[in-house]
């Protein structure tokens, strides 16, 4: 990488343009403690991602089968998207819905399954 820098150097040694730690020399230890908060989610999103883990908590206690095993992905992915980001788009959403319906036999008779629906519904706007 070529050297646009100016500054004059002292003892063979220059660091500019860090972006975290830097340690120099023999017995050094660096410790990089990064605080923030998550994204913020509004009330609808937090609906729906605590129907979501309770959805995913019942589909543990009925028998597997190809539609619950694609809901549980498309759970698990708008789980990781909402606590990511703070909301699962429209798309995700869409998706959900779809495998709701597809798996419907059991979500239909699970409480937390209408909960999804319903928080889905809300969000899609019917």
């Amino acid at each position: 990488m070529a050297d646009t820098d100016d500054t004059p150097r002292r003892d063979g040694i220059r660091v500019s343009n860090t972006g975290g730690n830097v340690t120099i020399g023999d017995h050094n230890t660096v410790t990089n403690t990064v605080t923030g908060n998550q994204p913020a989610r509004d009330p609808l999103q937090e609906e729906l991602l605590q129907a979501i883990r309770r959805l995913r908590t019942d589909l543990g206690g009925v028998v597997a089968s190809e539609q619950t095993a694609a809901l549980d992905a498309e759970l698990s992915e708008a789980e990781d998207e909402i606590e990511g980001t703070g909301r699962a788009d429209a798309g995700r959403l869409t998706r959900l819905r779809r495998a709701l319906a597809d798996a419907g036999a059991v979500t239909g008779i699970l409480a937390s399954g209408v909960a999804v629906g319903q928080a889905v519904g809300a969000l899609l706007g019917g």
